[in-house]
């Protein structure tokens, strides 16, 4: 199984970015996917979560609004919109999956992770 994120960068306040998780050797479909991030200094946070067939979203309340994650099975990716950026956005974002049709929020559930992209906000 390998997952890989991209589209991270550098974004001034108030910008926007578009994360892409594309996840192979898996079958996508019977996967909850998360995105969490980690910032220096911190413990890893869940920032949102998408169930398996895209019936369901979770996300923490400092993103809601902002940030919109949505999932393309038939190609194997999971995107997470993110709008009006924050300084306090600035992380790493990683994506994970979760052998379960609904999201779950705890790490210690995700089975398979990326290796992470940075997301920088700052002017």
């Amino acid at each position: 199984v390998k997952i890989m994120e991209s589209g991270g960068g550098l974004v001034q306040p108030g910008g926007s970015l578009r994360l892409s998780c594309v996840v192979s050797g898996l079958t996508l479909g019977y996967y909850a996917i998360g995105w969490f991030r980690q910032a220096p200094g911190k413990e890893r946070e869940a920032v949102t979560c998408i169930s398996h067939n895209d019936g369901g979203t979770l996300y923490v309340d400092s993103v809601r609004g902002r940030f919109a994650i949505s999932r393309d099975n038939a190609k194997n990716t999971v995107y997470l919109q993110m709008n009006s950026l924050k300084p306090e956005d600035t992380a790493v974002y990683y994506c994970a999956a979760a052998p379960y049709y609904d999201c779950v929020e705890d790490p210690s559930e995700y089975d398979h992770w990326g290796q992470g992209t940075q997301v920088t906000v700052s002017s």
